[in-house]
């Protein structure tokens, strides 16, 4: 019986492999064997070649191919001496990522943000779906880092509501400045380009207010920090030492600015995403910002018309992968299976966003077509009803002041809109009533 081993093999590179794998037939009775330790069965018959090296989870979970995605430099933090990881610049090498694993996962990805952009263009207002899913996004990124809100809290914060957890949503509206700030500056051909000076802003703006004061906001960290543990010498990850963020930031634009870009746009995106949590480059937020990158690139290479995605949701949902594919990008190098998660997110993110736009532009007609066969509705009510989508909380004087109209005017809007079953009172006062448009809101509140 003739036996290959595995280390004979993992020179070799994928495409390789899959040429190897093309050469086996199904009816084939080989005695060739291919042993792995790593393998609950260790000797692979020739017959089952093909199944063993079949582009899918088992060649990425039972055969990884050796691969070192930086090195270890020693440090010393709180008196203790430990390992910190400096990651190898963009992209991965030796070997090199094999893209034809992800051209089916890839071109799905792309398939479903084009379907978004579509449904997107058919919606009566893009400025309706970006209210919503900027704001969505905000709260599920802000969720993951443990803030403790709901979309309520912050229609309630924007309508000038008394809230109780004010600090929380204040970190949720500061995501959103800075989120507007960077967009802002990639659609302007005189703005700043995606540099470390626009993530540094970006960062200034995230933690501007009282949690943020000491972290050092919009500023590199001038300090060694690290993840998990209750000390340096039982982190779980230990990123690099403050004196090569800037070079690793420098490699990470020039991978962003590389013409011709190297890889497809997603898998660039998911590349550079996690590159930027292995660097950490401040003391606080690196998640929140790292992410915001990812909606920010979407639309700036093109990939949507929009910043419609709130792919927070899947990363939320599915939280410990998250951080487990990360850390084995730094374990490993296996940037495979990170990859094929992002994509995966992607897919599900854009078809959960579809069904959201097509859901609430449903509710939105029904409520409409429901005001025009009322014969009280007046231009005011109509007015006011457009601007329910980005208003979705009130009180009379906020409907009031964007009506431009008197208190009595807005007030007689509103009853009506309540007597149609469209919006409903939420502070149960006879004074300083509160409104909601609660059917969109729950909407929106689905994950």
């Amino acid at each position: 019986m003739a036996v290959i081993a595995l280390a004979s093999i993992t020179a070799v590179r994928v495409q390789d492999i899959t040429v190897l794998r093309n050469g086996c037939s199904e009816r084939c009775h080989s005695t060739t064997y291919i042993r792995s330790g790593k393998l609950n069965n260790p000797l692979i018959p020739c017959h089952h070649i093909k199944e063993f090296f079949n582009i899918n989870h088992h060649i990425k979970e039972s055969f990884k191919i050796p691969r070192s995605a930086g090195t270890y430099v020693s440090t010393t933090t709180y008196d203790e001496t430990v390992r910190a990881f400096v990651p190898n610049p963009l992209p991965p090498a030796d070997p090199p990522l094999a893209l034809e694993m992800y051209k089916r996962p890839n071109r799905l990805a792309e398939l479903a943000l084009a379907r978004l952009s579509a449904v997107s263009s058919m919606a009566p207002s893009v400025d309706w779906l970006l209210y919503s899913a900027i704001r969505k996004e905000a709260l599920l990124t802000s969720q993951m880092e443990g803030i403790q809100a709901d979309l309520s809290d912050l229609f309630d914060q924007e309508a000038g509501l008394k809230i109780t957890n004010r600090d929380d949503i204040e970190e949720i509206t500061n995501y959103i400045q800075a989120f507007r700030m960077v967009r802002e500056n990639l659609r302007d051909a005189n703005g700043l380009p995606l540099s470390a000076r626009l993530i540094c802003d970006a960062h200034r703006i995230l933690l501007t207010g009282a949690r943020g004061a000491n972290k050092q906001p919009g500023e590199l960290r001038r300090s060694q920090n690290w993840i998990g543990g209750s000390r340096p010498g039982n982190a779980v990850f230990v990123p690099p030492p403050p004196d090569r963020i800037a070079d690793l930031l420098a490699d990470l634009e020039r991978f962003i600015h590389a013409e011709p870009a190297p890889l497809p746009p997603l898998v660039s995106i998911a590349l550079l995403h996690a590159q930027f949590e292995t660097i950490h480059p401040f003391l606080d937020g690196n998640g929140r910002i790292g992410r915001l990158l990812i909606t920010a690139l979407l639309e700036h290479w093109g990939l949507l018309k929009e910043p419609l995605l709130y792919l927070s949701g899947y990363l939320k949902r599915h939280q410990n992968e998250y951080y487990r594919l990360l850390s084995a990008i730094r374990t490993d190098g296996n940037w495979e299976a990170w990859i094929e998660f992002f994509l995966e997110g992607v897919t599900q993110a854009a078809g959960d966003a579809e069904r959201s736009i097509v859901e609430v532009a449903t509710l939105v007609a029904a409520d409409r077509r429901r005001l025009l066969d009322s014969p009280k509705a007046g231009p005011v009510v109509h007015r006011l009803f457009e601007m329910l989508p980005v208003m979705p909380r009130f009180t009379v004087e906020l409907a009031r002041h964007h009506l431009e109209t008197s208190f009595p005017t807005a007030n007689a809007a509103i009853k009506l809109l309540a007597e149609l079953g469209i919006v409903t009172e939420m502070s149960g006062q006879r004074k300083n009533r509160s409104f909601g448009y609660q059917n969109y809101i729950e909407l929106l509140a689905k994950e």
